[in-house]
């Protein structure tokens, strides 16, 4: 018997689920916990505890898909490695748009002449003489690079030849920006190269583990990775493109939630650890986000689901904000519930634990801690502080006022932190839920005695927060409940498609929304609820998910399998590559076909068009393959831009798109 099993790596758990080769039912399904550093612990657990729950020995797996969530959290939570920018052709003006500055955070900008026209003709010769100087004088501890040059979509020569330098001179791995995107936007182009660098680490250590178990037990078929459209493609080709992966949770999230719900019209809101992705199903179908795929405070040119997405997880840092009301709220940053930590060093957190609840002013930082995430020696780049702090860390975790012990410290921690080369352990809704009783995987005690901890700081106004555990927890679940209520009704009002006059999320935190879900019943009386169903998925869905629909007045749907919902849709979905060109007509007589090696001149457009249909046909066809897909089939869509000029029809520009697209190949036996 064929099978089709299914991975899906999230901030805190990777699930594994077995499909029929047909794609018609779960035959069995499993969970293990994310590992850090070495991801391949929780990726074999997964995959081994649902080979044998399904009694399906390796051999019989047909196809392997992955999907991830990694590479979402890392941009949400401002995490990722350390790269430089190589900018071709740009000026100081074109580096500060597209949020590159944010982007950046203080990493190296390689500015050099060259670039292109709109037109494909060269701007300025390429400086690879000052490209070469500034690579020599890199910092170490940088994990990658990126090169963007000036109308690269248009004649991608100097990208390339920048890059063919840069990876010979400093072996890093180099992305290219119009590998990523046919778009003119040079910033935000740079925008995604830059992202697309800083996650090739931790896609690579991910597509490995997987892929060295699987060869391990004697899995033969090979690897897909799931994009964040939902297409599959090859492991080897998520490697080199892991921005395409942004948003590839969610899309597996939103395949599975159609697969399993049956819903031909809702929305889909799955919890994660570190994310709350929320889209909408039109006709059992996710629609794809014109734009480009925004996931935290970036706005990529990657084509993605039309997701959005919040730091809002059931490993969410509980914040207590300032004011005499002693108000909480829950993210953006993921951290590692304190139950979590307590069950693998449950001497430490103890002991830490009872201490601060010992003292008559516990400290500042009580119930909090540091781990350490790097394999090996001490990490390389590192400044002074962030070295003392991580030298204390070598032996393990620490609590926080012993890992940090002095103020410039504490953002040095950040850096860390930001690198992903420490995690920090503080309370969160996993916690909460373990001390009401709603969750039973991790350390009660340890829990009950960190919430306790939280109850007792002090509002603005002298009084505790809450008067013992329980109220407390109840309190951090309330605010859950409040943020996934403020993003459901926030996509509500940006899919509904009625001009409202002010953006969705001014207008689901406006008082009048807010006594509208309050059903507010005096001289005005006031409803508002959701006119779709819910389809809520994740391993916490059945214990937020009731309270948000009775906020929404809407049904809720937690279907069978909710808490696997993205291996299941990694597994149900297909292979697409696509590929886009332009033909520009710089003068009259005169039509430019850019393909893709480099701009061709004709003197018809038809000429034109028909040359780059032939070889973007055959690129996406290629790629298709090279990606995993057989039994390939053509999609092509060409949008025509004209002009009328003296009461005749002119031609501008035509941009025509290629999809390829085939079920993955399957290995039998």
């Amino acid at each position: 018997m064929a099978v089709l099993l299914g991975v899906d790596t999230g901030g805190t758990y990777t699930d594994a689920v077995l499909l029929d080769e047909d794609e018609t039912r779960v035959l069995a399904k499993a969970k293990a916990l994310t590992s850090r550093p070495d991801l391949s612990i929780g990726v074999g657990a997964a995959i081994d505890a649902v080979l044998a729950q399904g009694g399906v020995a390796p051999s019989e797996v047909a196809m392997v898909s992955l999907s991830t969530t990694l590479a979402t959290n890392a941009l949400v939570e401002g995490q990722g490695g350390r790269v430089a920018l190589i900018a071709i052709g740009f000026d100081e003006a074109d580096l500060g748009r597209d949020g590159l500055p944010e982007a950046l955070g203080g990493d190296p900008v390689i500015r050099i002449a060259g670039g292109h026209d709109h037109a494909g003709g060269e701007a300025a010769a390429l400086d690879l003489d000052a490209l070469d100087e500034a690579l020599r004088a890199l910092p170490e501890g940088l994990t990658g690079l990126a090169v963007a040059a000036r109308f690269a979509t248009r004649n991608p020569s100097h990208e390339a030849r920048a890059r063919d330098r840069a990876r010979r001179l400093t072996g890093l791995p180099v992305t290219c920006s119009h590998e990523l995107s046919s778009g003119l936007g040079g910033p935000r182009r740079a925008l995604t190269a830059l992202l697309n660098a800083r996650l090739v680490g931790l896609i690579d250590r991910l597509v490995a583990a997987c892929e060295g178990h699987l060869r391990a037990i004697g899995v033969a078929a090979p690897l897909m990775v799931v994009r964040g459209d939902g297409a599959l493609v090859a492991a080897a080709v998520a490697r080199e493109k892991p921005i395409e992966t942004i948003l590839s949770g969610p899309a597996a999230s939103v395949a599975g939630a159609a697969w399993l719900a049956r819903e031909p019209l809702a929305l889909v809101s799955d919890i994660g650890g570190t994310t709350t992705d929320i889209c909408l199903l039109r006709d059992g179908r996710p629609t794809i986000d014109p734009e480009g795929a925004r996931v935290g405070p970036w706005r990529t040119m990657v084509e993605a689901v039309a997701m959005r997405t919040w730091g809002l997880g059931g490993d969410s840092e509980v914040h207590v904000l300032p004011g005499l009301a002693g108000e909480l709220t829950l993210g953006p940053r993921r951290v590692v519930p304190v139950s979590l930590l307590a069950r693998d060093h449950p001497e430490l957190v103890h002991r830490s634990l009872d201490a601060a609840l010992a003292a008559d002013r516990p400290p500042e930082d009580a119930g909090r801690f540091v781990l350490p995430v790097w394999q090996g020696g001490l990490p390389l780049g590192l400044d002074a502080r962030e070295m003392a702090v991580a030298s204390r860390l070598t032996a393990g975790p620490l609590p926080l006022q012993q890992a940090v012990l002095a103020r410039p410290e504490g953002a040095a921690l950040r850096r860390l932190v930001g690198r992903g080369l420490a995690m920090v352990a503080a309370v969160t809704p996993t916690d909460a839920a373990h001390v009401l009783g709603l969750q039973a995987d991790f350390d009660e005690k340890a829990a009950t005695k960190a919430l306790t901890l939280l109850a007792r700081q002090r509002t603005g106004s002298g009084d505790r927060l809450a008067p013992d555990a329980a109220t407390m927890a109840r309190a951090v679940l309330d605010q859950v409940t409040d943020q996934t209520v403020l993003a459901l009704l926030e996509t509500a009002f940006a899919e509904d498609g009625r001009a409202w006059g002010k953006p969705p999320e001014v207008l689901a935190r406006h008082a009048l929304a807010r006594a509208g879900l309050d059903g507010h019943q005096g001289i005005v009386r006031m409803q508002l609820a959701l006119g779709v169903p819910v389809v809520a998925l994740g391993a916490s869905a059945r214990t937020h998910y009731p309270a948000v629909g009775r906020r929404l007045g809407t049904l809720v749907s937690i279907p069978e399998h909710a808490e696997v919902a993205n291996a299941v849709g990694a597994v149900v979905g297909r292979v697409a590559m696509r590929v886009e060109g332009s033909v520009t007509s710089p003068a009259p007589g005169s039509f430019v076909a850019h393909l893709p090696d480099g701009p061709r001149q004709f003197t018809e457009a038809n000429a034109a068009l028909a040359a780059l249909g032939q070889a973007l046909d055959a690129e996406a066809t290629a790629r298709a393959r090279a990606a995993g897909a057989e039994d390939v089939e053509l999609l092509r869509r060409t949008d025509m831009s004209e002009a009328e000029v003296e009461g005749q029809r002119m031609f501008v520009e035509a941009r025509l798109r290629v999809t390829a697209q085939g079920r993955a190949r399957l290995v039998q036996g």
